[in-house]
């Protein structure tokens, strides 16, 4: 039962990568940011569902990270990720700062953010 959990969580992750390269082409940069944010966010579940456990309904990703055991794990890369990816998922729902956030975002930065997420997506499928 918890590699379907596993399973669920990844198709999930996979769908919400297509959707940032998607917003990638279309130019809405603060989107990227906010998919590349969810796509971490559930392969990090998936690999919490692989223990059998329930993830928990948190966005934090290095809370995450470290419910699925995986903090001493990480590279400094992958923590940078982690880091860099929180402002975008609470900007993005939360715009009080959106402007100021949507100017440092550029096309070679959200480019350059989707291949780092589909790094750690596909680190974490080995992990499973």
């Amino acid at each position: 039962m918890s590699e379907n959990r596993s399973g669920y969580w990844i198709e999930l992750a996979e769908y919400d990568l297509e959707t940032a390269e998607a917003m990638l082409k279309a130019r809405r940069y603060l989107y990227v940011g906010f998919m590349c944010h969810q796509t971490v966010e559930k392969t990090l579940k998936a690999l919490i569902a692989q223990s059998g456990a329930l993830p928990p309904k948190i966005h934090a990703l290095v809370r995450l990270a470290g419910i699925a055991g995986l903090i001493d794990s990480l590279n400094e890369e992958q923590k940078a990720l982690l880091n860099e990816l929180l402002p975008l998922h609470i900007e993005a729902r939360y715009p009080s700062q959106k402007d100021k956030l949507a100017l440092s975002l550029t096309d070679d930065y959200c480019a350059g953010l989707i291949k780092r997420t589909e790094g750690f997506l596909s680190w974490i499928k080995g992990q499973l």
